[in-house]
């Protein structure tokens, strides 16, 4: 059986190319998260993609015994312009995201809010992340069954106001707000959506 970490990071390679930088962040008790960083200078963005998170499936919390090979993987992605903001300092915060299925029990899925209590980056307006859909910018890696395969989820954030916004009213809500408003998601520094009628 290959190694998923390995299998994960070439299909990161595949679609996003050569990493620029990356970071590692161990944990207590868990086991190893790097962060990749691509600049995509064409489009003016810069992604971060976790590695490792997809090590081991997420399992139920409530289960008294984790299962090491059936369950849900993911990796997270989170892209942004580049020249905006300081946005590198976000690597911590993402491994720190990217560990919360090991350390919490966590089972990331799209729709979550995930929130490192802090901003993702010096003067950042967000300390949340909206959990999207995967399968756009990195497609899905099959992996040999009974593994479930590991998923790329887009990470959008979120402002306070949003962050609080959308628990009351749910991610699809948030999502056409957004839409509505032409909201610019990669945008480092950008304000809240109009949340009012």
């Amino acid at each position: 059986m290959a190694d998923v970490v390995e299998l994960t990071e070439a299909r990161l390679r595949t679609a996003l190319g050569e990493p620029d930088a990356r970071a590692a962040v161990t944990f207590l008790g868990t086991e190893r998260i790097e962060v990749l960083r691509f600049f995509d200078a064409e489009a003016g963005v810069v992604r971060y993609a976790t590695l490792g998170m997809s090590r081991q499936p997420m399992g139920d919390p409530t289960s008294v015994t984790a299962d090491p090979v059936r369950g849900p993987r993911a990796e997270l992605v989170l892209t942004v312009r580049a020249g905006y903001a300081d946005t590198d300092k976000v690597l911590r915060p993402l491994a720190v995201l990217a560990a919360s299925p090991q350390v919490e029990g966590l089972v990331v899925a799209p729709g979550a809010s995930l929130d490192v209590g802090e901003p993702l980056w010096p003067g950042a307006p967000f300390s949340a992340v909206l959990v999207a859909e995967s399968g756009g910018l990195v497609e899905d890696l099959a992996l040999d069954p009974p593994m479930e395969p590991v998923r790329f989820f887009p990470l959008l954030p979120m402002t306070a106001n949003e962050a609080a916004w959308k628990r009351v009213h749910g991610a699809a809500a948030l999502h056409d707000r957004w839409l509505s408003a032409g909201t610019d998601l990669r945008d480092p520094v950008r304000g809240t959506v109009p949340l009012t009628d």
